[in-house]
């Protein structure tokens, strides 16, 4: 056997140098308490259930009216714009040619679109059915943070802010009119 000796003796031989007379250790089984453990466990899984339901998603509010029957609008006070599937951006007023634009970019073509038309312009937001919701938010968002800086300037000017705004699907002829750009 490796280590020779007598078994549980503690070698039959003396150590090198001094002549020791130790004792061999007796091995005692030992036993690990798991109350505790579970105890910490179960709340530590009872804490993270508690604060988990206590945040709320972040969920976007909005007010969809009725479907009505359609209203005539003059095209020289429409602002559009239109998402491609690869989330491309692009915007035209009236019967313009619609141009490419940043997200970056659209508060502010939205901002000076609207004060040009001093709360005549109708925004209709046109969505490819394949865009991400994320991009579609991102939209919105800047969208909605343009009309804090129109609401300001026509207050400024004694005219109260009236809203008009729309989202459509994106037809087969906006397809065409943005594929090549």
């Amino acid at each position: 056997m490796a280590g020779g000796g007598d078994l549980g003796g503690g070698g039959g031989r003396p150590k090198r140098g001094k002549n020791s007379k130790r004792k061999a250790k007796k091995r005692v089984g030992f036993r690990i308490d798991m109350t505790p453990l579970v105890d910490i466990t179960f709340l530590l899984l009872t804490f993270f259930m508690f604060v988990t339901t206590l945040t709320t998603p972040q969920v976007m509010d909005m007010a969809v009216p009725p479907e009505t029957e359609d209203i005539e609008v003059a095209e020289s006070k429409l602002f559009t714009v239109r998402v491609r599937e690869d989330g491309k951006i692009f915007y035209n007023q009236a019967k313009d040619i619609p141009l490419p634009i940043l997200m970056k970019e659209l508060r502010v073509k939205a901002i000076k679109s609207n004060l040009d038309l001093k709360n005549e312009l109708i925004t209709v937001l046109k969505i490819d059915d394949n865009v991400p919701y994320e991009t579609v938010v991102n939209i919105l968002d800047e969208l909605n943070l343009a009309e804090i800086k129109i609401t300001q300037s026509l207050q400024a000017e004694k005219l109260n802010r009236v809203r008009k705004f729309t989202i459509s699907p994106l037809t087969d002829k906006d397809k065409e009119e943005i594929k090549g750009l």
